[in-house]
C-alpha cells in the first residue's frame, strides 16, 4: 500500500506523538546521561514554536515518519532556506522510501517558497541515512561544529 507525505497543520500536531516516542526510545542510548524528553514534552516543544513545521508521511491513518523544519533567513542570497532539524521514520517503515519522499516533499516545498537551499546535519555514525542522502544530495562544503551548553543533555 502507497504512502502519502503532507504538512500537518497544529491542530493535528498530536498525530506525532507515536513517532516522537518511538523517536525518544531510539535516541536515548546516544544522549550525554540524560534521559530525552517523553514525546508530550516534545510535542509541547514544537507546539508552542510557530518557526516549526512538521512533514508527515501516512499510511492511510498510520504515521510513518515525519520531519521537523524550518523556513529560516539566507542573507547572503537574501532569499530564504529550508534547515531540516529533525528526520525520523518508523522502524516499520524503513527502507520503503519514507525519508526520501519526505525529502523530496521538502524539496517542492522549498522550490515553491523560493528557497536557495535545503541543509541539513547528520551524526557520522548514522550510516544508513548517510547512504541515502549520498544518494540524493551532495555534500556540504563546510564542517558543523557544536559547543555544548549542557553537556549532560547535548549529543
Amino acid at each position: 500500500m502507497p504512502f502519502e507525505t503532507r504538512l500537518l497543520p497544529a491542530h493535528d500536531h498530536q498525530l506525532l506523538l507515536p513517532l516522537l516516542s518511538a523517536y525518544g526510545a531510539e535516541m536515548a542510548p546516544h544522549l550525554a546521561g540524560a534521559a530525552p524528553a517523553t514525546a508530550s514534552e516534545m510535542l509541547k516543544l514544537i507546539t508552542a514554536d510557530p518557526r516549526a513545521e512538521i512533514l508527515m508521511a501516512f499510511r492511510g491513518d498510520a504515521p510513518l515518519g515525519f520531519a521537523l523544519f524550518f523556513d529560516l533567513l539566507e542573507i547572503v542570497f537574501a532569499r530564504r532556506c529550508g534547515a531540516l532539524d529533525d528526520l525520523f521514520v518508523a522502524p516499520v517503515a524503513r527502507r520503503q522510501g519514507v525519508a526520501q519522499a519526505l525529502i523530496e516533499a521538502l524539496t517542492a516545498i522549498g522550490h515553491s517558497r523560493g528557497w536557495s537551499h535545503l541543509r541539513w546535519i547528520v551524526p557520522e555514525t548514522d550510516q544508513a541515512a548517510i547512504a541515502l542522502y549520498e544518494r540524493i544530495a551532495a555534500r556540504a562544503p563546510w564542517r558543523s561544529y557544536v559547543l555544548r551548553l549542557d553537556p549532560t543533555v547535548s549529543l
